[in-house]
């Protein structure tokens, strides 16, 4: 009396398969996902793979008297240097042993004064 009865709806008609609409219909439903990976790309993987080559370029090319800054923020100079550990000298007599991966910057010469 009070409840109507419910009735289903025709199912719509599948589309032809096969042909270029049905192609360019998956594509369509993939573009976002493409696009976004490209993007992506573009502002963090590539500017991050970039700073990676930069930063190991700078540690190969240390060298002995060079003003460094360590991940720690100490700020010293290249006293001695080995394949994975430098030496560096932040006061007169004193050296720490860092990680070569622990220098951040090379500082330009005479920034840090004695």
């Amino acid at each position: 009396m009070f409840i109507s009865n419910a009735y289903a709806q025709a199912a719509p008609a599948a589309p032809a398969a096969g042909g270029i609409e049905s192609m360019f219909g998956s594509f369509g439903q993939m573009l976002p996902l493409v696009l976004m990976f490209v993007v992506l790309y573009f502002i963090m993987i590539r500017p991050q793979m970039k700073r990676q080559k930069e930063h190991k370029a700078m540690l190969e090319a240390l060298a002995k008297g060079d003003e460094v800054v360590t991940s720690g923020g100490m700020i010293g100079r290249v006293a001695k240097l080995g394949e994975t550990i430098v030496h560096v000298e932040v006061a007169n007599g004193v050296e720490l042993q860092v990680q070569r991966s622990a220098v951040v910057q090379v500082l330009p010469k005479g920034t840090y004064g004695k």
